[in-house]
């Protein structure tokens, strides 16, 4: 219907088919000689690349590649791709008229008279570059979800196995395996509430005392200025948070009515420099006495928070001190990929 519909009249045929050429507005429909000049250019290409169809034909249509693809000859390799293979594949990025970078996929096809003799070059782009983007994030994020993956069955394994090293029985074992997971697990539902970019020392610190249920009570008591913590620096102090509340439960300050625990941390500028302080000091509570072997949450609080600074613990006999100098920016530091454990 629609050749007979034309086939009077040449020129309603090329009417035609430039309306719908105008009205492929996703896609740049670039045409070119053999020489590479533009000879037509659509809406698509004006509303993708920037230039105006005044502007751009009888310019060289290499200009929406990059200065390096231009140095490699990609648009005439593209050309002889559509010459001797029927079309030349494009997936790269290319370059607008205001200088900025967006990626497209498309191709290059040779233009032939009805006599077979090729009279040019026709270019058809797609702007890709949402899509790009997207595929990015989600191979950052599948590969951020592996570390992760890797890091808390790490932390798993490590609680396990120390837990049972140093249990008395079976049950001793299993509650301390739970506990100690149960408190790992509450500083994943804080980070994962904050989309993975971290949370605040007074967060991590409430959820210890709720999950202790300390929560109510007087004598968990905790003050410092707002400091984020990143998501590494937040599941640290979440484990080691609980073990100096459970061992201040078992034979610490909490073990008797008297005690209390008192936190307070602070910052300091020092050479250009933000530091944190941090305190965690044990009251009213029996006589302390250094113990003679080093259990798993002793390792573990020294391990773990030597990672992000200086670790001092003083075993006083008016109740246990733990001190922590820390770079600010390297507890705040939000790639947990690249975070040691």
């Amino acid at each position: 219907m629609i050749m007979k519909l034309f086939s009077s009249s040449s020129r309603s045929r090329e009417r035609f088919l430039e309306a719908i050429l105008q009205s492929a507005i996703e896609y740049a429909i670039i045409s070119t000689d053999l020489e590479g000049l533009v000879t037509t250019w659509n809406e698509g290409a004006r509303r993708i690349l920037g230039w105006d169809a005044d502007e751009i034909v009888g310019q060289p249509a290499a200009v929406i590649f990059t200065e390096e693809d231009r140095q490699a000859e990609i648009f005439q390799r593209e050309m002889t791709a559509a010459l001797t293979e029927g079309h030349g594949n494009d997936e790269r990025w290319h370059v607008r008229k205001d200088g900025s970078l967006f990626w497209a996929s498309g191709q290059m096809m040779a233009l032939t008279s009805d006599d077979g003799e090729v009279e040019g070059f026709v270019k058809i782009l797609r702007d890709r570059t949402e899509q790009r983007e997207n595929e990015e994030r989600q191979r950052i994020l599948m590969h951020e979800l592996s570390h992760r993956m890797k890091n808390t069955l790490a932390v798993v394994q490590a609680i396990t196995s120390q837990s049972f090293r140093n249990a008395s029985s079976l049950e001793d074992a299993e509650h301390s395996i739970t506990a100690r997971i149960n408190a790992y697990s509450k500083a994943h539902d804080i980070l994962l509430q904050q989309n993975w970019l971290g949370t605040s020392m007074a967060t991590i610190i409430e959820a210890t005392a709720t999950n202790l249920g300390l929560e109510t009570s007087g004598r968990f008591k905790a003050s410092g200025p707002a400091v984020e913590l990143g998501p590494q620096a937040a599941l640290c102090f979440s484990l080691v948070l609980h073990e100096l509340v459970t061992n201040a439960s078992k034979y610490g300050a909490l073990s008797v009515d008297t005690g209390r625990i008192e936190i307070e941390w602070s910052v300091r500028d020092e050479a250009r420099d933000q530091r944190l302080n941090f305190t965690w000091q044990e009251v009213g509570g029996p006589a302390v006495v250094a113990p003679s072997k080093k259990g798993f949450g002793t390792r573990l609080v020294s391990s773990s928070l030597s990672a992000f600074g200086e670790v001092a613990v003083d075993y006083a006999p008016t109740g246990l001190i733990l001190r922590l100098d820390a770079q600010l920016q390297k507890l705040q530091y939000k790639n947990y990929s690249d975070a040691e454990e």
